[in-house]
């Protein structure tokens, strides 16, 4: 039944493309335009999308208490979700029977509005890209195969294995994720026998589960490696970001980053740093704020260990006012797997003194964990005094 209002820890977004891959089985290499769904549709195509939408989901109906549904209304996700009894909210109404591109974005940009955790979709290269010129990585996605063109990176192998993984998300077990390719190719040549793909961006994907792997001495990380590693990976999005002022938040985390850059740290305040060099430390909430106005900015922050809080304690010269304008898709949390474990699967915490924008910074964020290996994990959300996770 429709929710009316959110009681669950996991807040999915659901989108599907009904017409991916109608082209395929009668041989129109493509289900892209109005005239090659219709001449589909007139050769007896079925539509399978939502069927293999399904087939992922029906991996969550052990946990779907533990899952409130963001959908687009009737194809495009409210009927599979009803028919399986997820709790669902239609945030999107499609203008149209035969859906378009457009409804792909439009319905994308709700979703994100709506501060999902995660977005399954399901389509094809197509509609990865209609995703990707909305998303970009705001928010994790996973691809549901479902298209006549699969070259893009973000989707699962099957329906099934997509299930499996976003199990294991919304179940809250150590998820890496990654940056993966968008990829599309020209429908037209290729119904003439050429293929010619290119990228189009990149989103956040989960991948696959990944305990840790690399045990040494009594099967813990060696920390002194993971810590070189992690500053391995931020020092390439430093030199990718050459226009952004990274700001660099308090704790031996991030110490250990500034020293991989061979430069001065404030263990226990914050400085400022654009390719590679220090430009401003220790600073106060008000010079951090006169310091970033309109300017391209990164937060590298850690937790503290034991407790889980990454905004409140210890590092207060982040103000409301500095990540409201920062946005949670500029936070570079890094720490490594074993301090996470440590937690035991209890959620970040984030008290910035403003309970509205607690709860803009709640929901899954990537945590750098390693070079080039990330992990999703949840900050809590504090809005219903009986809400223990997000």
């Amino acid at each position: 039944m429709p929710s009316s209002h959110i009681d669950s820890n996991f807040k999915l977004g659901l989108l599907i493309n009904p017409f991916a891959g109608i082209g395929g089985a009668v041989a129109l290499k493509g289900s892209d335009g109005k005239e090659v769904r219709d001449k589909a549709l007139a050769l007896g195509a079925e539509k399978k999308a939502m069927y293999k939408t399904s087939l992922a989901l029906e991996c969550l109906l052990p946990l779907k208490d533990k899952v409130t549904l963001y959908v687009a209304g009737g194809e495009m996700g409210e009927q599979v979700v009803k028919q399986m009894g997820f709790q669902y909210i239609v945030v999107y109404e499609p203008k149209q029977a035969q859906t378009e591109g457009q409804d792909t974005e439009a319905a994308a940009a709700v979703l994100v509005a709506n501060k999902v955790d995660l977005i399954l979709f399901a389509g094809g290269d197509g509609t990865a890209r209609n995703l990707c010129a909305v998303i970009g990585n705001k928010v994790p996605v996973l691809g549901v195969p479902a298209g006549c063109k699969i070259h893009s990176a973000v989707y699962a192998v099957t329906p099934q294995a997509a299930g499996r993984v976003l199990k294991q998300v919304v179940a809250g077990d150590l998820v890496s994720v990654s940056d993966s390719e968008v990829m599309d190719i020209d429908e037209a040549l290729f119904r003439k026998g050429r293929v010619n793909a290119r990228q189009y961006g990149e989103m956040l994907v989960p991948t696959e589960l990944r305990y840790i792997q690399a045990v040494k001495m009594g099967g813990k990380e060696s920390d002194e490696l993971v810590l070189a590693d992690i500053a391995a990976h931020l020092i390439e999005v430093m030199d990718d970001h050459p226009e952004h002022l990274f700001v660099m938040g308090s704790g031996s985390t991030v110490n250990a980053i500034m020293e991989e850059l061979n430069l001065d740290n404030t263990l226990l305040g914050v400085d400022l740093v654009q390719n590679q060099k220090l430009l401003a430390k220790d600073l106060t909430a008000q010079q951090l704020l006169n310091l970033t106005a309109n300017k391209p900015c990164k937060l590298v922050i850690t937790l503290i260990g034991g407790q889980g809080h990454i905004i409140g304690r210890g590092n207060q010269q982040l103000s409301a006012d500095f990540l409201r304008a920062l946005g949670k898709e500029n936070i570079i949390l890094v720490a490594s797997k074993s301090k996470l474990n440590n937690l035991s699967g209890r959620p970040l915490i984030v008290d910035s003194g403003e309970p509205s924008l607690d709860e803009q910074l709640a929901g899954l964020i990537p945590i750098m964990t390693g070079y080039h290996d990330q992990v999703l994990y949840p900050v809590a959300n504090f809005k219903n005094e009986n809400e223990e996770h997000v």
